[in-house]
């Protein structure tokens, strides 16, 4: 059995003024998938006991980023998706086992005035052609801040951010047709109506205390594992960013 974990920790450096090495320890996941760490190369020491970490930094200081603690060495790793114009952001890791793939992936926001929406609906394309292309070789697990709830029970308050940032109808049709290539949000795969459970809640107006949150991180997997599957979790009672983790057990060997 793997346990993988998920989080985007909104800033690493603050994160762990936070208590993230807490939250870290008592997961205590297989894989550790973080995004926007918001880190360059040498600004941060975090190391932990049994697990080896791999890095990817945006080229612009103090903005995305991801990374991966494995308790479990990769056969590889790759960064980006291999393709330049979207790889300057740090956004994908992808460590190749035995029996799958796991990729943290921190997924372009479209920005409230939606200026970066058309810049988003070619990534999401070009992800999805880079994940099948692993997936023709062996099953593929993605992980992270998909930036999109994809239906309406996935945030508080559907109809006053219809074309919202994160809810418009493109972002929403990108998932859809990321999961009709083969792909389940694990999530729903247990508990398909299940409400009220985000995890993400904006700093303002108190909306974590009110619960007025979207659920916008996910666990993907291929279809070919849900016989696998075991049960996915969303912690909405983990503090210490604006995200809470998200986390997935599955029955596999790396």
């Amino acid at each position: 059995m793997l346990k993988m974990v998920s989080w985007n920790v909104n800033g690493l450096r603050a994160a762990v003024t936070k208590g993230f090495c807490d939250r870290f320890k008592e997961l205590d996941a297989d894989f550790f998938c973080l995004q926007e760490t918001k880190l360059q190369a040498g600004q941060i020491d975090l190391v932990f006991e049994g697990y080896r970490s791999y890095w990817n930094y945006a080229e612009k200081k103090g903005y995305s980023g991801t990374c991966i603690f494995t308790k479990h060495a990769p056969l590889s790793v790759r960064y980006g998706i291999g393709i330049p114009e979207h790889d300057t952001e740090g956004r994908v890791i992808t460590l190749e086992y035995d029996a799958f793939w796991l990729i943290t992936v921190y997924t372009p926001n479209s920005k409230d005035d939606l200026s970066r929406l058309a810049y988003r609906a070619e990534w999401e394309k070009a992800f999805l052609a880079y994940v099948l292309e692993l997936e023709q070789i062996k099953p593929v697990i993605w992980c992270g801040d998909l930036n999109v709830a994809h239906q309406e029970i996935d945030l508080k308050n559907p109809k006053t951010n219809h074309n919202s940032a994160g809810f418009t109808d493109t972002e929403r049709a990108c998932f859809s047709e990321e999961l009709a290539a083969g792909f389940t949000d694990t999530f729903r795969y247990f508990y398909p109506d299940k409400t009220q459970i985000y995890s993400w809640w904006s700093y303002r107006r108190n909306a974590r205390q009110t619960n007025a949150g979207w659920r916008i991180d996910y666990f993907v997997a291929s279809n070919k594992l849900r016989d696998r599957l075991e049960d996915a979790r969303i912690h909405t009672d983990i503090m210490g960013s604006d995200h809470c983790p998200v986390s997935l057990l599955i029955r596999l060997d790396p």
